[in-house]
């Protein structure tokens, strides 16, 4: 059976496999770092982590290229930690089960890690590489950027010697990314006094699984269903037509990733629960109808446990249903003068209702910062109704499109003479570190690019294999083809 080891270009292929190996969820980077500082040192090459995590690795130029443009060659070091529910995998001890599905390499139920996984394989490649033509290097392998872009948060001015970054974190080969969406983190939070619960009710728990999830930046234009958005919505239906009440309420974990599952459990009084198998059964077949051909396999099942101890107090729990039915979910708006592309969008990422403390986690986006703020405010209006703290954090800046970048000219004139097409210049809709960088580092020449990824944050998550190759090709030839200073 073949592997992900014979696939071409084997250089990057067989770095990718190593970083398979080794677990780098987020907020667990201990062993990648050490295994990246391993690689440089084992090279001979200056190599060094920084006061917050990042790995920083120094190539000199090769021979003829010393007047060339210093390069930074950026990607990220964590993944997307996210299972299937019937897979059985820890993150943080197990190695990603990788194969071959035709044109596409997927993983067993888990996320891939192709993001940024990839962009760190290609900047190994060109570290170990002994016949490349390219300026003096520095590859930056940043620290959790999936949970709040820390490592580029903490670094530092002055870190950095290059004049061009080239970030290896976008999507879709044959794009060149110039501009990013910003974002900021929205936490509401109420905390309440339990009610005992209702003697006599009996206790019944709602699944709601089988959504596609997926990437709450890249993804949120697909019109794919929100496991806290149509959950919120059952509940809030099944509270009006049973004599029931809410005692939990669970979904999502990640805060940019559209949550795929979420599950609740209700109380019913049993002289009121006739028909309630069957109502989540007609209510499975209408998501299902709505969201044709969107979804595939929504699932909603109904299942016995035991009594919970308390109950979430009716007051509590109309306000909760009600301000998670009214939150603004998905894309707000699309860019005026770019009409097919995202400007600002929200996620319901996490809900946590119970044990009494209630809790709801969204992240905003927006390439237009007035934008953000307004959603960011509106979002804070509409939780504060149902009396919750509101706290916003992690806030930063889209990076604003250069369309007169000379790196982006040199790139736009290699790929064309590599392929025979002009690649597509664009803006992203999601939060890439050029920005975060970018402000710390003023000055730097940026271009994001990558291969073609498919859901990522999801175990969806797939990389196109034909693009792996010409997305390497195109770095080396980009990195032959640098300015002069």
């Amino acid at each position: 059976m073949s592997t992900i080891l014979q696939l071409a270009p084997q250089n990057v292929w067989k770095h990718f496999y190593s970083l398979t190996r080794i677990p780098r969820p987020s907020g667990h980077m201990e062993k990648i770092t050490e295994f990246l500082i391993s690689f440089g040192k084992g090279l001979g090459l200056e190599s060094f982590v920084d006061e917050v995590g990042n790995v920083i690795i120094r190539k000199p130029a090769t021979p003829g290229m010393e007047n060339r443009k210093g390069v930074i060659l950026q990607a990220h070091m964590d993944m997307v930690p996210q299972k299937n529910n019937d897979t059985v995998h820890d993150f943080t001890k197990d190695p990603i089960e990788t194969y071959i599905d035709g044109d596409w390499v997927k993983a067993k139920g888990t996320t891939l890690g192709a993001d940024n996984g990839l962009g760190v394989a290609a900047a190994m490649a060109v570290l170990e590489a002994d016949d490349l033509k390219h300026g003096p290097l520095e590859v930056l392998i940043t620290k959790d950027e999936e949970t709040g872009m820390y490592g580029a948060f903490g670094l530092k001015p002055g870190t950095l010697k290059g004049e061009i970054l080239l970030n290896l974190d976008s999507e879709d080969e044959g794009e060149l990314y110039i501009g990013c969406a910003g974002g900021i983190d929205i936490t509401a939070s109420l905390e309440y006094k339990e009610e005992a619960s209702i003697e006599g009710f009996v206790a019944r728990k709602i699944t709601l699984k089988g959504l596609r999830g997926g990437h709450s930046g890249l993804e949120i234009n697909q019109g794919r269903g929100n496991a806290n958005k149509l959950l919120a919505r059952i509940v809030h239906d099944l509270l009006i037509e049973f004599d029931c009440r809410l005692a939990s309420f669970e979904g999502g974990n990640m805060r940019n990733a559209i949550p795929r599952e979420a599950h609740a459990v209700l109380t019913f009084n049993p002289e009121d629960i006739d028909g309630l198998e069957e109502y989540i059964k007609e209510y499975e077949e209408q998501l299902n109808a709505e969201y044709t051909p969107i979804e595939s396999d929504i699932i909603l099942k109904i299942e016995e446990m035991e009594m919970p101890a308390a109950i979430v107090p009716e007051e509590i729990q109309d306000n909760m249903l009600n301000v998670l039915m009214a939150c603004q979910n998905g894309v707000m708006r699309m860019i005026p003068t770019v009409p097919d592309t995202v400007e600002t969008s929200s996620n319901l990422a996490i809900v946590l209702i119970g044990g009494g403390k209630a809790e709801v986690r969204i992240l905003a986006r927006s390439s237009c910062d007035t934008m953000k703020d307004f959603l960011a405010d509106s979002l804070t209006a509409c939780f504060s109704m149902a009396g919750m703290k509101v706290v916003l954090s992690g806030g930063y800046s889209g990076w604003q499109p250069n369309v007169d970048s000379p790196i982006l000219h040199a790139m736009k004139l290699s790929y064309k003479q590599q392929f025979g097409v002009e690649p597509a210049v664009k803006v992203i809709h999601a939060g890439l570190e050029c920005g975060i960088i970018g402000a710390n580092c003023p000055g730097l020449d940026m271009i994001s690019f990558g291969p073609t990824l498919r859901s990522p944050h999801s175990p969806d998550e797939r990389v196109y294999i034909p693009t792996v190759a010409k997305f390497y090709d195109f770095l080396v030839a980009t990195l032959a083809q640098t300015p002069e200073k």
